[in-house]
């Protein structure tokens, strides 16, 4: 569930009060009937507003629903981003449904992890491959000619509603799509995402995807697993050319967002596991030498957690020489510990990874911290051994070229 930007206008605008409205009476239908009705309403107003980049007007509204209810705020951020990643286009009289999709790859490595453009001959492989091994018989598919870090993704709804259109009219005139020839720059890390965005373009109301083929349809999960490993197969070659001297995962490609929100979710356990190999090969040390240091950070005016930072120590020193962020995402929450749940918190989770690398002096911090950052470059501050936030600051002696990693 994304969460809303912190500013708000004082005074909503009559947009953002029906984008409101909408999303309540969604939230409150007492039949489906009744639901399609609201959600096509809160379509229309949506459409209007992305294209025409009143992207404010929609955040406003996003704000306000958030605070008040959060069912209404699902739907009004489904809806959203719904009409963003997805549209209906016509040619010569005949209507297609359009999605943006995204192939994530989770990628880690000691060194830069690479992204920008992709060559014609590799971003053809790729586009034949995903059409093989995922798409629906017959779909039309457009991939983007470059390789995508977070930094350059679409900022807002309203931008990707703009690229979503763009790349399906290339995908149905077969044309490739354009991209800016300097992409935004780059934080480097240890493990981050990179994403191959593409849209697919289908006859309206025909399946997408080769899981929702009616010969599919019984076993859709197995299929989506079965469809996936091909994925993986046949395109890590040329994903690893793209991407040299980092260990690579790919996921399945999904529609947009989900995509997004589930390599969010996948790329935490790479971090821990990329720190510790980063750590113990950089400072020549051993895992067991290394000292964990957990804190769970929020917002000063929110209750919830937002997310945990791991610093990490050597021996008994007390200095901070590297630290990594675990986002909370949606329900995940640990600021409750009286809520038992069958599904492993999320600091049980971190812990049990720490300790498969062998990392097993960890310190929990119990107190909530507030998400301060480095006043001079912007970077996350980290609780030390007393609590203190402190800047990660590797050795003096740390070898030239390996202390600039996040």
């Amino acid at each position: 569930m994304r969460r809303p930007s912190k500013s708000s206008p004082p005074k909503l605008s009559t947009d953002s009060q029906r984008l409101i409205g909408f999303s309540h009476a969604i939230a409150q239908a007492a039949s489906r009937l009744e639901e399609r009705a609201w959600e096509r309403g809160l379509d229309i107003l949506s459409q209007k507003l992305l294209k025409s980049n009143h992207q404010d007007t929609i955040d406003a509204a996003l704000n306000n629903v958030f605070k008040a209810d959060l069912d209404a705020y699902d739907s009004l951020v489904e809806a959203i981003e719904a009409t963003s990643e997805s549209c209906v286009i016509e040619q010569d009289g005949v209507q297609f449904d359009a999605l943006l999709i995204a192939a994530p790859i989770l990628a880690w490595t000691r060194f830069a992890i690479p992204s920008g453009p992709i060559a014609e001959d590799i971003r053809q492989t790729l586009s034949a491959q995903l059409s093989a091994h995922l798409l629906a018989d017959g779909a039309h598919l457009v991939v983007a000619p470059a390789l995508l870090s977070i930094d350059q993704l679409p900022h807002t709804h309203a931008e990707t509603f703009a690229l979503t259109r763009r790349m399906a009219q290339a995908a149905l005139k077969n044309h490739v799509v354009q991209f800016p020839a300097k992409a935004a720059e780059t934080v480097p890390f240890l493990a981050d995402i990179r994403y191959l965005l593409a849209t697919v373009v289908v006859p309206i109301g025909t399946p997408l995807f080769r899981w929702q083929m009616p010969q599919n349809q019984p076993n859709v999960i197995a299929d989506q697993q079965q469809m996936l490993a091909q994925w993986q197969e046949q395109a890590a070659p040329s994903i690893a050319g793209l991407l040299p001297g980092c260990g690579l995962e790919l996921l399945l490609p999904e529609a947009y967002y989900i995509a997004c929100r589930e390599a969010d979710k996948q790329i935490r356990p790479a971090a821990i596991r990329a720190a510790q190999h980063y750590l113990t090969h950089t400072l020549n040390v051993a895992a067991p030498d290394l000292r964990a240091i957990i804190g769970g950070f929020g917002d000063d005016n929110d209750t919830q957690l937002s997310e945990y930072r791991i610093g990490f120590a050597i021996g008994t020193q007390p200095e901070i020489v590297y630290g990594i962020i675990w986002p909370l995402y949606g329900e995940e929450d640990d600021s409750d510990l009286s809520i038992q749940d069958e599904h492993k918190r999320p600091i049980e989770i971190i812990t049990d990874l720490l300790q498969e690398e062998g990392i097993t002096n960890i310190k929990r911090h119990n107190t909530r911290f507030s998400m301060e950052f480095c006043d001079d470059c912007g970077a996350p501050l980290f609780a030390d051994d007393e609590g203190e936030l402190v800047h990660p600051e590797m050795p003096e002696d740390t070898p030239q070229g390996s202390e600039h990693f996040h």
